[in-house]
């Protein structure tokens, strides 16, 4: 029965509806779908066209604002966009793709329902097919990093970490042992790119700005710490700007480390490749990424790093009916001046190659010419916490409050929905006129804990236990992870 919903009409006497497969409700699902209702609504209000968008979470994550949903700036929930909402004229199923036969025109697709019926992924067949998963982390094989490494790629993590930090607080607040003190107040970061250093800047402003509240904690006595293998941080705007970075982490007393590589984390100790040992209860990985794992179970052609190798037109080289673009794919710069170079894997190229996207997608279904997605790279801005920035836009560049003015003001500029705009202005404007939230929702993430103790149960998680080892992510729980589970090694690094 379930198949059947999600199979392709073909109903005697009345002609096939052409089915728009999406897979990913990110930056570029969302975005394509959006496009896309827009520029076929006749088609849609016909049942001509189906949309179907894919996506493991009912919502799209705005990236580039979850460090300051961590530092409790804006709202976790307005960081998210939910899909239903927005693609209204789109059929939204929540689920995971597991594999792809384009030769088929099918994908594989594991439900919540499918769980819990126990019948099996589904068959979902398609006409046209715009594969956009995204990416996940990517880790290595660093000793510990499974157990005690905690992510910041979602808007789930990025509040659990905010609990998590100011738990350490209170527990070095609390506690009489010196090893135990030391180690809750050392927060390791490993990644220099935005990620990582943008939430760093953002936690470390409002940890410092907690210790007002706490009699024994001063801002010195916190320890933050920066791992880059690299020799430079925030390549994207430049060396210069990279340099002004470095420069302003250290004044804040943050210890930034470059040309070192983190070898363990276990025990709660994080040993770098420079043979300095920190205890630390925190160690955030923010290592860059790497292409969703479902582009290996598809017969799509890839390149040597696991991305789609894609046209300039956006389609999937040598494959009919199938597009891509963002993190999965790997689109030709056709504006670069060395041959072969690729555009790169980041929010600025994946927005705008979604219009692109939508325009072939609907000239292909009307039989019209494709047009090539063209766009020089402007810059970047990056934010170093409150009032502090970076930016390298359009040759210019700035630094402090108004690279981070800009930072601002670009990032609520692509924020979808003017819903979200208005709310996330009015929250900093807000934010201006009283104090920081310094409290800790720790127990969201175990609700149910203190009701399975006084039930007479066993807790999942012991409410005395909340603070030790992080629990397995929601998506490793559906897809039957073991907790702890080794993380998977690109093998592209090492």
């Amino acid at each position: 029965m379930v198949k059947a919903a999600y199979s392709r009409d073909t109903t005697p006497g009345s002609s096939p509806r052409t089915r728009i497969l999406v897979v990913g409700g990110g930056y570029v699902g969302m975005y394509t779908a959006l496009r896309l209702q827009q520029k076929l609504k006749a088609e849609l209000g016909h049942g001509e066209i189906e949309i179907l968008v894919v996506t493991p979470e009912a919502y799209m994550t705005y990236q580039p604002f979850l460090p300051e949903a961590a530092a409790g700036a804006i709202s976790p929930r307005h960081v998210v966009v939910p899909l239903r909402r927005v693609l209204n004229r789109c059929r939204i199923l929540i689920g995971e793709v597991r594999a792809v036969d384009h030769a088929k025109r099918t994908a594989t697709v594991a439900t919540l329902a499918t769980e819990e019926e126990g019948a099996g992924a589904i068959q979902v067949g398609y006409d046209e097919l715009v594969i956009a998963p995204g990416s996940i982390s990517r880790t290595l094989p660093v000793p510990g990093l499974a157990t005690y490494g905690i992510g910041f790629k979602s808007v789930e993590e990025a509040i659990g970490l905010r609990n998590h930090v100011i738990e350490q607080m209170d527990i070095a607040s609390s506690t009489r042992e010196p090893g135990l003190r030391d180690a809750a107040l050392t927060f390791v970061f490993v990644g220099g790119g935005f990620a990582g250093v943008e939430a760093l800047g953002e936690l470390e402003d409002m940890a410092r700005y907690a210790t007002r509240y706490y009699h024994n904690i001063k801002p010195e006595d916190l320890k933050w710490v920066l791992v880059e293998a690299s020799d430079r941080i925030l390549p994207e705007v430049g060396e210069e700007m990279g340099r002004y970075a470095i420069r302003e982490l250290r004044a804040r007393n943050i210890d930034v480390r470059l040309d070192t590589r983190l070898d363990s984390c276990e025990n709660r100790v994080a040993v770098l490749s420079d043979g300095s040992r920190f205890p630390t209860r925190t160690v955030v990985w923010t290592a860059g990424v790497k292409p969703a794992p479902v582009l290996c179970a598809t017969d799509l052609p890839l390149n040597e790093r696991g991305r789609l190798k894609c046209t300039a037109e956006l389609t999937i080289e040598g494959v009919e009916h199938a597009w891509s673009a963002g993190d999965a794919a790997a689109v030709p710069d056709v504006t670069a001046k060395e041959a072969g170079k690729e555009c790169a894997p980041n929010a600025q190229h994946a927005v705008r190659q979604t219009k692109v996207l939508a325009e072939n997608i609907v000239a292909s279904l009307r039989g019209q010419p494709l047009k090539e997605y063209v766009h020089a790279y402007v810059g970047s801005v990056a934010s170093l916490g409150l009032h502090r920035g970076v930016a390298h836009v359009y040759g210019r560049k700035l630094k402090g409050y108004p690279a981070w003015l800009m930072h601002r003001a670009y990032h609520l500029s692509r924020m979808p929905t003017f819903n979200r705009k208005a709310r996330i202005l009015a929250e900093w404007m807000l934010s201006g006129l009283f104090k920081r939230e310094i409290v800790s929702l720790g127990s969201l993430e175990h609700p149910r804990a203190e009701f399975e103790l006084a039930a007479g149960g066993v807790p999942s998680r012991p409410l005395e236990r909340r603070h030790e080892d992080p629990p397995p992510r929601g998506r490793e729980r559906r897809r039957g992870q073991a907790p702890g589970a080794a993380p998977e090694a690109d093998p592209g690094e090492g």
